[in-house]
């Protein structure tokens, strides 16, 4: 059901995803936020809020400069004024995602401390909040390259823990993610590949298949470093997943992590080869 409805606005583009996009936003601030320790209602909270919507925004409108600024004080700021680095325990709120024996295993302050954690979000966050609704505004390429990023993204998910789950084998960072194998790498990056291919030849006919690949692997490449990235981030705060806004599959995060990092990748990959042209050409 959410993916149908998140299809259909990635379709419609506009007002409509910008309202998709602005939602996730919000998810994803409520549940970074309380998972680095900081409360729901705090001033912190709604600083970061008001400032992944105006990314989003700022996408929208095509407005980069702005969004760099902003995104530049925002996280200046944040370093100057947030909370110090000790003390607080983990967020006990349902989208923290963090149980009794977490909070006893790890305090939020262990190894990534509250400030770092605050300062780290707008970046992390930030960037994929401006990158997503900019790819999508572009009325020629937009919804093409939208959907090859997502096709892959989604695509190198379902292929990694398919064949990781059927052909198992060595770990591939068992500190990190003890469930990721590295056959399940190689399956999530062939389906990347595979997944890239399928959306190139719905959108274009006469491209380079190698050039589709090349570009489809280092984003499926950028996808599981992501994944990986959010495992890691999730060790430092103790919490096996960072919420429960999705039943049986944690939080927004989980679902977005490796999103978050392939969404900037894919814009800077945009803004090189221009507007109004596919990414794969």
């Amino acid at each position: 059901m959410l993916v149908a409805v998140a299809l259909v606005c990635v379709w419609a583009g506009g007002y409509a995803f910008l309202a998709l996009v602005g939602f996730a936003c919000i998810i994803l601030a409520v549940e970074w936020l309380l998972m680095c320790g900081f409360s729901a209602a705090g001033s912190s909270m709604f600083m970061f809020l008001t400032a992944m919507l105006l990314m989003a925004i700022c996408g929208w409108a095509g407005a980069a400069g702005i969004a760099l600024v902003l995104l530049l004080a925002t996280t200046v700021a944040a370093g100057i004024m947030g909370a110090p680095l000790a003390g607080a325990p983990l967020a006990s709120a349902p989208l923290a995602g963090a149980t009794t024996d977490d909070r006893e295993r790890a305090p939020a302050a262990a190894l990534f401390g509250k400030r770092a954690g605050l300062v780290f979000g707008y970046p992390y966050i930030g960037l994929a909040a401006f990158a997503l609704p900019w790819l999508r505004a572009d009325p020629v390429a937009g919804l093409a390259n939208l959907l090859f990023v997502l096709a892959i993204v989604w695509a190198s998910d379902i292929g990694a823990y398919m064949s990781g789950r059927f052909l198992g084998g060595p770990k591939l960072a068992p500190a990190i993610s003890p469930g990721k194998t590295w056959s399940g790498a190689a399956g999530g990056l062939i389906s990347a590949v595979l997944a890239g291919l399928a959306v190139a030849a719905c959108f274009s006919t006469g491209f380079s298949s190698s050039r589709v690949m090349i570009l489809a692997a280092v984003l499926g490449v950028v996808s599981q470093a992501g994944d990986l990235l959010e495992s890691a981030l999730k060790r430092h705060f103790g919490v096996k997943d960072s919420g429960s806004i999705i039943p049986g599959h944690g939080g927004m995060l989980d679902r977005l992590d490796a999103l978050l990092a392939v969404a900037p990748v894919a814009a800077l990959l945009a803004f090189s080869v221009g507007r109004g042209v596919v990414l794969w050409r």
